[in-house]
């Protein structure tokens, strides 16, 4: 699966339709996403389970603000509708592969009590 532009209009719906979802927050004059946008969508066409968003936060920069968007890339990871995920920088490969496989592994029943014991 190759990568989605999301925008203001696609964002949730994207959060809130699908299991997993990885956005990268980039730009185009952004030299560490120019690097990091080849292994991001390689990893998409390995991950068919998983949802590979972008958002250009030039042409979005209210999505990003609403974010708190302060360095790019900055990779987010959602699952099932939860933020569990936020790091500025450019992941390598290996790294990228090892966040997608615990990803997957979450107990999103564990993952759930604890917000609301951090809440509570």
């Amino acid at each position: 699966m190759a990568t989605v532009d999301l925008t203001e209009q696609t964002f949730e719906s994207a959060i809130n339709d699908n299991d997993i979802v990885l956005v990268d927050f980039w730009a185009e004059w952004c030299g560490p996403c120019k690097m990091f946008g080849p292994i991001y969508e390689e990893a998409s066409e390995q991950h068919d389970d998983v949802v590979f968003a972008k958002v250009d936060t030039e042409a979005h920069q209210q999505l990003a603000a609403s974010f708190g968007i302060r360095s790019i890339p900055t990779l987010m990871a959602f699952r099932e509708n939860v933020l569990i995920f936020n790091q500025a920088g450019a992941l390598p490969a290996a790294s990228l592969e090892d966040l997608i496989e615990q990803i997957k592994q979450l107990d999103m029943d564990d993952v759930r009590a604890q917000l609301e014991q951090q809440a509570g």
